[in-house]
């Protein structure tokens, strides 16, 4: 197994990547939540009923959720569209019928780690913050 620049992963990443196939989305989710909510800036999810009741927020804004067992996560529009391409998922839709360009809803079979994923979506959601 490598990494993205090539490189052997050690252990700890085999393992990791183990651990993400075997869990359940929800268990995954579980995990991805108790890995940020430690970084400055980022809130758990606040639970109850209504769009963003499972999502992860850095300074109040949505960079990650859980939405119908997939991972959804906010990037470039670009990034976005790469991933499509990849076959890695599609552009989220929030049962308004519009994709949205910023927003990617991860195929549940896709073997891209979530973590890497959802920290991406956390950096941008620091540099897309008003200064």
């Amino acid at each position: 197994m490598t990494e993205e620049n090539g490189a052997l992963a050690g252990p700890q990443e085999r393992f990791e990547d183990l651990a993400d196939e075997l869990a359940g989305p929800q268990e995954r989710f579980g995990d991805l939540v108790d890995e940020l909510v430690g970084t400055e800036g980022v809130s758990p999810p606040r639970g109850g009923s209504g769009f963003g009741r499972s999502a992860l927020r850095f300074q109040g804004k949505i960079f990650a959720m859980f939405v119908r067992g997939r991972l959804v996560v906010k990037l470039p529009p670009e990034r976005v569209s790469a991933l499509v391409a990849a076959g890695d998922g599609v552009h989220f839709d929030a049962n308004k019928g519009t994709p949205m360009r910023e927003w990617l809803s991860l195929d549940p079979d896709s073997q891209r780690p979530w973590l890497p994923l959802a920290t991406e979506a956390l950096d941008f959601a620091r540099r897309s913050q008003p200064r």
